[in-house]
């Protein structure tokens, strides 16, 4: 392979990995805000359960307990949704950080071929400078037997 074509192709997959790093970013970004509204839900029921304690404490109708119970079962239900999502925006965040791993991979491999060929290359060239340098050595020689 040639070396243009070399370096196409590790453009190519590194803007890959470019695209892929940015969509594991974003990921791992919606699995945190998952994170903080789970808690913030969870924060929120505790709050509420607390008032419910201290109205409770001064007495309650049954209709205001049933009314409160309606709202932490809500509560419990958002808590639900939200752990879902989270769960899903987790194995989204394992899915996409796997084929950013496997996309570094390839651009490892294509820099990895790439160097293999600037190093045969290099080599190639020193030894034709080497055959130049010896066959200018042979004509000095030959020059001098002869003059």
């Amino acid at each position: 392979m040639a070396m243009k074509q070399l370096n196409t192709l590790l453009k190519y997959e590194q803007d890959k990995s470019d695209r892929c790093a940015e969509q594991l970013k974003i990921a791992e970004n919606e699995y945190q805000q998952n994170i903080t509204r789970l808690q913030g839900v969870s924060d929120y029921r505790l709050e509420y359960m607390k008032r419910l304690s201290q109205r409770a404490e001064q007495g309650l109708d049954s209709a205001t307990y049933s009314h409160y119970h309606a709202f932490i079962a809500k509560l419990d239900q958002a808590s639900e949704q939200v752990e879902i999502a989270m769960r899903q925006a987790k194995a989204l965040a394992e899915q996409s950080k796997d084929l950013w791993l496997k996309q570094r991979q390839k651009v490892q491999a294509v820099e990895l071929l790439r160097n293999k060929r600037l190093q045969k290359m290099s080599v190639t060239a020193q030894r034709a400078e080497q055959r130049m340098f010896d066959e200018i050595a042979t004509q000095q020689f030959i020059r001098r037997k002869l003059g």
